[in-house]
């Protein structure tokens, strides 16, 4: 009687003969040759480490950065460290890329409708826009809208007004804003409140909905609540009003706020070159939708406007996000391009970093992990709503 038959008998799988077994054996002989692998890179890269006589580890941190930064969101010169140097240049990166994605997705979501539009000449335009701008390479458009605000907009003594408060050179973008006073904080604070309050009124009216089939006029009361409860608080710490208007003294404008022309750059062609392949899926979205709830929805007596938002976009959404997703970290990644026209972002600090230090190794895997931690975020975010919106099986 041979083995198998033995094993047949009695009941039992020998080794070899089970696949759950052989999985186990093949995956931990996997984790193995890698881990081997990486302990030969990691020797192979501190033994000539060590016979080149480079420093490494992340004590450089500690050191003084001696270098400016153009841009800050947080208060930094030559004299701090070079550990605050770099969290600069990741609040740059974070910037451009939040209001990036923000810009990305109503624009994208907007040329994805008109795309769709019955009206020839809207329809087309939105074509053309998503035809020429996908076809262009980013690093291009960013070339092309810098050269844009330093070769065609004027100079600071012949800045373009064309509002008050407001003046555009190439220098960047210089408008007014108030100045700082303890009922912004109390404002800011108002705000948030009435954005809780927005959430559970619209929980709220949903329920009811339900129940009795009235609908509640949620947009305006939110409306009125977000703008309302903020300018109310506003009133109340003594509606302050002194502004703080740009000047132009000497070579450039002072006062006010500044939007330098490398970030505009850098927004604009991120945006409208996200934005393009946003508005596909979107349109591709949309259309995934069947026709037939369209004639439904129809015949329900329900207006295009509240089709579109009640039918097709609530259910063009589970399409939409996880190819969206890609969109948002693209445009994220796709940020480290700054380097090519000057704006600080976190690849141009590290790089700086690393050419007065020599710590190459170190200002790689940095920049490797800090790109790795905004990808991870996004994608957690996102995955998050794509589960929230998703259809409830039973």
């Amino acid at each position: 009687m041979t083995g198998k038959q033995n094993s047949k008998i009695s009941g039992k799988v020998s080794f070899w003969n089970d696949p759950a077994k052989r999985s186990i054996l093949y995956q931990l002989e996997a984790l193995l040759l890698i881990g081997l692998l990486g302990y030969y890179l990691f020797s192979n890269i501190t033994h000539n480490l060590e016979r080149q006589s480079i420093a490494t580890g992340f004590g450089f941190l500690q050191k003084e950065a001696s270098f400016e930064i153009g841009e800050s969101l947080i208060s930094y010169s030559a004299a701090d460290r070079y550990a605050r140097a770099l969290w600069v240049g990741i609040l740059n990166t974070l910037l451009v890329s939040f209001i990036g994605i923000i810009l990305t997705v109503i624009l994208g979501t907007v040329i994805g409708v008109s795309r769709l539009s019955k009206n020839w000449l809207v329809s087309h335009l939105a074509a053309v826009y998503i035809e020429v701008l996908q076809d262009i390479p980013v690093l291009l458009q960013l070339f092309f809208w810098y050269a844009f605000f330093y070769e065609i907009l004027p100079s600071p003594k012949q800045a373009l007004n064309p509002v008050g408060g407001i003046f555009l050179c190439n220098r960047g973008l210089s408008f007014v804003i108030p100045v700082f006073h303890s009922a912004h904080i109390y404002m800011a604070i108002a705000f948030g409140i009435a954005c809780l309050a927005v959430a559970f009124l619209r929980r709220w009216s949903r329920q009811r909905h339900e129940k009795t089939g009235v609908p509640f006029p949620l947009f305006r009361v939110s409306l009125a609540l977000l703008i309302g409860f903020p300018l109310l608080t506003w009133w109340l710490s003594g509606a302050p009003t002194q502004m703080d208007v740009p000047e132009l003294i000497g070579f450039n404008f002072q006062g006010g706020a500044n939007i330098s022309p490398e970030f505009t750059a850098l927004l604009l062609g991120l945006v409208l070159y996200t934005s393009a392949f946003v508005a596909e899926v979107v349109r591709a979205g949309i259309q995934s939708v069947s026709h037939g709830q369209t004639e439904a929805a129809m015949a329900l007596g329900l207006t295009p406007s509240h089709i579109l938002k009640l039918v097709i976009l609530p259910q063009a959404l589970r399409v939409i996000i996880p190819p969206l997703t890609s969109q948002m970290l693209n445009l994220t990644k796709n940020s480290s391009l700054a380097v090519a026209i000057g704006y600080p972002d976190f690849v141009s600090v590290a790089g700086t970093t690393i050419n007065q230090t020599g710590q190459a190794i170190e200002g790689v895997a940095m920049i490797m992990i800090v790109y790795l931690f905004f990808s991870l975020l996004t994608s957690a975010f996102m995955n998050w709503y794509n589960k929230r919106i998703a259809l409830v099986e039973r």
